[in-house]
């Protein structure tokens, strides 16, 4: 069976979006990888799959793997580039667009030059439904603080649907990012591991960030970790409530006015090309 593709990037995150609105598309674990693989298949951070809405308030689904084949619950760049895909292939012709994911509904507003706005849900906080086991007690409902080797390293949770920790840094550019990123990840204190925010403050309104994801290691640019990232800066009273984000690929910019609302993610897309694999 062949099956056609579109690659896209948000910021150097990239995705392969398929079509399965109109024939039925199943791949496993092991083709997902295999596809991701940058040497042997396509490459790509994850998979995104369009697949007829299962809900009436939903013109679409959503589905989202990472490139080690497993299940991804939340997106914010590919959602991005989702949008666009679906206006481009003309699946959905509207300029909002309401899409289900696994885990709540997302909205797409498609703006001019290629750039999209997605309404990311409204943060979680509490403790159970990151997922976050204890011990260590929570310092508050919010951080908890890990000590790996000699460093205590403050830490914010949030879900938007996927579990982030967010540590705040005086330089993001130090060596022991990466394996820090990777030590936290393995805690048995995240049972479904956890993406993982190194966050540099810059100003009130502008962030630097790295973000190690779980089933895909670093990122060029997470869109669901830079709105955690400054969901944490927010509540922590150190940044304003818009916000640009300075990652490794570029710049999005983050938009949340507290507690029980929505919190907004926008930044430009681009189409890398069209292909198709055979099965």
């Amino acid at each position: 069976m062949n099956i056609k593709f579109s690659k896209m990037h948000g910021l150097g995150n990239d995705f392969v979006i398929i079509d399965a609105t109109k024939e039925k598309i199943l791949l496993s674990s092991v083709q997902i990888e295999y596809l991701a693989d940058r040497r042997r298949g396509i490459g790509f951070d994850q998979l995104l799959i369009a697949r007829p809405s299962s809900s009436p308030e939903a013109d679409i689904d959503f589905q989202i793997f990472n490139a080690d084949g497993s299940e991804a619950l939340h997106c914010g760049n590919g959602a991005r580039c989702f949008g666009v895909f679906l206006k481009n292939r003309k699946i959905i012709r509207k300029n909002k667009i309401f899409a289900k994911t696994k885990t709540s509904l997302i909205a797409l507003k498609i703006l001019n030059g290629g750039s999209v706005s997605v309404e990311m849900g409204v943060p979680t906080f509490e403790i159970e439904k990151i997922p976050f086991l204890v011990p260590p007690k929570p310092d508050d409902k919010f951080q908890v603080t890990f000590k790996i080797g000699e460093l205590f390293l403050k830490t914010s949770l949030v879900s938007l649907g996927n579990p982030h920790a967010v540590i705040n840094l005086d330089k993001i550019e130090s060596s022991q990012t990466s394996e820090l990123g990777r030590l936290i990840q393995k805690l048995p204190n995240f049972p479904e591991s956890v993406n993982v925010g190194f966050m540099e403050i810059i100003s009130r309104g502008r962030i630097k960030l790295r973000v190690f994801e779980r089933g895909v290691g670093e990122t060029p640019a997470c869109g669901s970790g830079a709105c955690a990232a400054v969901i944490a800066g927010i509540i922590q009273g150190r940044l304003l409530n818009s916000v640009f984000v300075n990652m490794p690929g570029g710049e999005l910019q983050v938009d949340w006015i507290g507690h029980g609302n929505q919190v907004v993610l926008t930044g430009p897309t681009s189409n890398v090309f069209e292909g198709e694999f055979d099965t």
